[in-house]
């Protein structure tokens, strides 16, 4: 009924402000986004190799049929990048609508279905990629069309970026674009991944809006001692030193403290939650209260526990060779992702004096992500977002959420573009089913993604279109 409902409501998909109001027939630019989504499926561009030029040259081809020009950018020739831009009036600065073409791998045989078929069953899409990115490229990918087909005259320029290596090699992706090609992506806001709308009794409770992210600063721990006979045990163990490390690590209290968005979280979470809960949300910032409160937290919501703090989760253990020899050597990684504003130098200063033991060595993972401080939660685009989010969803709350994993717009926050995650809305069963990005079966309810590709159209329509 929902899809019903919107399908008819939304059959006029503009800003009141807008310069004239475009009909279009959700039906059809619905089953035209969800063809795109599964031929995206359908390319094999698991990162590592990526291969993403396969899915650029797509791309291309499809914006070229549409009278759209684009461009390839690869510092790797089998790893491109692909921009497309739609000219405004240059009154406003443009905005960016990025996605990632790239996907992590997956183990077929523990997949219900061909992980690259894009198998469309029971009103959902299957497939590597639904959630994790090819949603938003998809979704992109036809609001350029759009606006194409409409002949919308824009303020600004509207840029799209299908980059490649977000799974973990970013240096043929977003780092080479921002590095080399910055002028052609250059915007003053930008729309990708990484936001949420949850469902609750078939209606959207809330809509979530990554404002911002914390940053991916993982430790390996090394630790030394005397090897010997495994008979003879010895004080020298790497193997307790390290478990002793990791236990300091893995069980140390981190200091809580909130940004905009967090604060703004949790005060609109206490506003749509029963009372007990909404007593918890009002009072994150009680000093009083706090530690019962993280406990809580940490036991119940850890999602909640986690954008309170800088997070440390010990989670690979790597020691001895023979079970009757007691290695000099033993290592553990540490997951640690910071708070935007932390200091990577002080906290590991502090992890050190947490551990407290000189036979054990902190070495720090490369780091691939920039720092970035919070997008803006008073701006025209949040507003916009909030706006267009109460017009499709009235019952819905928008929440500004921090995001507890990463994306590449971490780079391109950090050279000043306001960015915002936006997309589809699931189920808390869905959310809980381990159908998820990077998980098996992964895939995405039809309805679902064609209101995300409305959802991207009105807020594109209401920030860029000329009024």
């Amino acid at each position: 009924m929902r899809w019903i409902f919107l399908l008819f409501s939304f059959l006029c998909a503009a800003s009141a402000n807008a310069q004239q109001t475009y009909l279009i027939d959700w039906g059809e630019v619905g089953a035209e986004s969800i063809d795109h989504l599964v031929e995206l499926i359908q390319i094999d561009s698991s990162n590592p190799p990526g291969n993403e030029t396969d899915v650029a040259t797509y791309l291309q081809a499809v914006l070229a049929e549409e009278g759209l020009e684009s461009e390839l950018y690869a510092l790797e020739e089998s790893r491109a990048n692909l921009v497309s831009r739609i000219k405004g009036n240059g009154s406003k600065r443009p905005i960016l609508l990025m996605g990632h073409t790239d996907v992590v791998g997956v183990q077929a045989d523990k997949w219900y279905a061909d992980p690259f078929s894009g198998m469309r069953q029971d009103g959902f899409i299957y497939g590597r990629g639904t959630l994790d990115d090819k949603d938003n490229v998809a979704a992109a990918l036809m609001v350029m069309k759009l606006l194409k087909r409409y002949g919308v005259a824009l303020d600004r320029d509207v840029i799209f970026l299908a980059e490649s290596g977000e799974e973990g090699t970013p240096e043929v992706g977003i780092n080479f674009m921002v590095d080399k090609h910055f002028d052609v992506i250059d915007a003053e806001y930008c729309l990708a991944e990484g936001g949420q709308n949850v469902i609750e009794h078939d209606e959207v409770k809330t809509v979530g809006i990554e404002t911002t992210e914390k940053m991916p600063r993982r430790v390996t721990l090394v630790a030394r001692g005397t090897p010997s006979h495994g008979s003879k045990p010895t004080l020298q163990n790497a193997v307790l030193i390290l478990a002793s490390a990791v236990a300091k690590a893995g069980t140390w209290q981190t200091e809580v403290r909130f940004n905009d968005t967090t604060r703004a979280y949790f005060q609109r979470m206490a506003e749509i939650s029963d009372p007990e809960d909404a007593y918890r949300y009002n009072n994150v910032e009680n000093s009083e209260e706090s530690e019962a409160i993280q406990q809580y937290f940490l036991e119940k919501f850890p999602y909640h526990y986690s954008i309170s703090r800088t997070s440390v989760a010990p989670t690979v253990i790597d020691a001895g060779f023979r079970k009757n020899v007691i290695p000099s050597e033993a290592s553990a990684i540490l997951d640690i992702r910071m708070l935007p504003d932390e200091s990577v130098e002080e906290f590991y200063a502090q992890l050190a004096a947490v551990i407290d033991d000189p036979r054990v060595e902190i070495v720090p993972e490369r780091i691939y992500r920039p720092a970035a401080p919070p997008s803006e939660i008073d701006n025209e685009m949040f507003q916009t977002l909030e706006r267009v989010a109460k017009q499709m969803y009235p019952s819905a709350t928008v929440l500004p959420v921090m995001s507890t994993g990463a994306t590449d717009m971490a780079q391109v926050r950090a050279r000043g573009m306001q960015s915002y995650g936006i997309g589809p809305a699931r189920s808390v069963e869905e959310i809980n089913s381990g159908f998820g990005a990077h998980g098996d079966n992964e895939r995405i309810s039809e309805e679902a993604f064609v209101e995300l590709v409305q959802f991207m159209w009105n807020v594109v329509i209401e920030v860029a279109a000329t009024r």
